[in-house]
């Protein structure tokens, strides 16, 4: 099957980076209550103009009842009313990546889970390297991390879109100190910089649940959701080279507060030759099981509208 066709970096997120000024200066004339009754026109017509985002969206809630029907046989399966929802909630997570970047975060905006983990994290004067996903937002995270934390923190990505939003964040608010690599791959070159970055005491963060640019060849098969997903290796591979303590990060909005919780993942990942694949699909398992649960829990925070299990269509 030619997964090129559909690839997320074709589809995911197209147009939002173009309305992210718009909805940053309603937020600032409206307010919040305002500001999300008005979205829900704009993303209803999103909605209707994005099909395969909205089939894809539709497939992935239903695979999330799948799931949960065996526990709570009471729910009803999703239509198109709960792609409406989550779409509208892709729009809230749309404001809240502005906000991260252009105002203050203060901590009284979050509600943290396992604190004693994130106090620990946060006296480490290591460079750390964070895995997390496309559930919630690990953008608002961030300008939670600047703001306890005196280094940098750079975030790694894969697509056109994060040069635009760094743009839009510059011109909105200079003083955002948004660190974004767009890299195609992880070349000698790219790793000597991280290392460098990571042996100054600087963070990295880097999303685990997309198949990269460079296709299936860098990717690793996982359960997730009940059926067979690829995720990228890179990320373990990254850690590997790098040696550092790797935390995986859950961050997503309940209600008027963002949850956040970091989580332990392994104080330096081993790869030995014999064993690398073996492993890297233990790490990645590891992960999937991790983002399940949290996905589980609030089905309507994970935003990648595309068909996610395509390219592990082997079963």
């Amino acid at each position: 099957m030619n997964t090129q066709a559909t690839h997320w970096s074709r589809i995911s997120e197209a147009g939002s980076v173009n309305g992210m000024r718009l909805l940053f200066w309603l937020h600032r004339l409206l307010g919040r209550a305002l500001f999300s009754a008005t979205l829900r026109p704009v993303m209803l017509y999103f909605m209707l103009r994005r099909g395969e985002a909205r089939r894809a969206s539709l497939q992935y809630l239903r695979q999330v009842h799948q799931q949960q029907a065996a526990a709570l046989e009471q729910l009803q399966k999703p239509g198109y009313f709960a792609v409406f929802q989550h779409f509208i909630q892709f729009g809230e997570a749309i404001l809240d990546k502005v906000l991260a970047w252009s105002e203050d975060i203060k901590e009284s905006n979050f509600n943290v889970l396992n604190r004693p983990a994130l106090d620990t994290l946060l006296a480490d004067p290591r460079g750390q390297l964070i895995i997390g996903s496309h559930f919630g937002n690990i953008e608002y995270s961030r300008g939670f991390m600047h703001r306890n934390r005196d280094t940098a923190v750079n975030a790694l990505v894969y697509d056109q879109h994060a040069s635009r939003f760094a743009e839009i964040m510059e011109q909105i608010n200079p003083e955002s100190r948004i660190n974004l690599f767009q890299v195609d791959e992880l070349s000698i070159p790219v790793v000597l910089e991280l290392k460098r970055r990571i042996d100054q005491g600087e963070w990295l963060v880097i999303a685990g649940d997309r198949v990269p640019l460079s296709g299936e060849t860098r990717t690793v098969e996982v359960e997730f959701l009940g059926r067979k997903a690829l995720l990228p290796v890179g990320p373990y591979i990254l850690a590997q080279s790098l040696q550092c303590p790797v935390h995986l990060l859950f961050s997503y909005r309940n209600g008027s507060k963002v949850d956040i919780e970091f989580v332990p993942f392994a104080e330096q990942l081993s790869l030995p030759r014999k064993e690398r694949e073996t492993r890297i699909a233990s790490y990645a398992q590891q992960f999937a099981d991790l983002l399940q649960q949290h996905v589980l829990k609030h089905p309507l925070q994970w935003f990648n509208f595309y068909d996610f299990w395509q390219a592990g269509r082997s079963q």
